[in-house]
């Protein structure tokens, strides 16, 4: 099923071969977009660079975010009033070469998010891609 995404801003062309099945999915996005478009706009854009970097990654709504999957999760995203987050489960194990990565717990580090044009410039598929392997995915 090719699923386009509703609010994204114009010009991304996002679009993508997943399944909309999950009515919490499809619930959760709706009520960012009537909530700020800017915020859901982010995160659809930000969803999207997940699944490009984690093909075949499964997705669900948990802790009020989408929390991304293979064997164990591996990221999620959280969206905030002012930004959106982008957390990994077990970030201390990602290797940081551009310093985007925040956070000094024992093992979760997360990107912050303000526009989409982050989502290019804080190197995000490259952190996804590394969670998602690490986590047993692409192989």
């Amino acid at each position: 099923m090719r699923t386009f995404f509703y609010g994204a801003p114009p010009g991304l062309g996002l679009t993508l071969d997943i399944h909309m099945n999950d009515k919490k999915i499809q619930a959760l996005l709706s009520d960012l977009h009537l909530a700020n478009h800017d915020i859901h706009a982010l995160v659809t854009a930000l969803r999207h660079a997940v699944h490009q970097a984690a093909a075949g990654a499964g997705e669900e709504v948990k802790y009020g975010g989408l929390l991304f999957s293979v064997a164990t999760p591996f990221c999620g995203i959280f969206a905030y009033a002012a930004h959106v987050s982008l957390e990994f489960s077990r970030g201390c194990d990602l290797d940081d070469p551009h310093g985007v990565l925040e956070g000094n717990g024992k093992l979760r580090r997360h990107i912050k998010l303000l526009s989409v044009d982050d989502i290019g410039r804080k190197h995000v598929r490259e952190h996804v891609r590394q969670a998602f392997e690490k986590a047993g995915g692409g192989t």
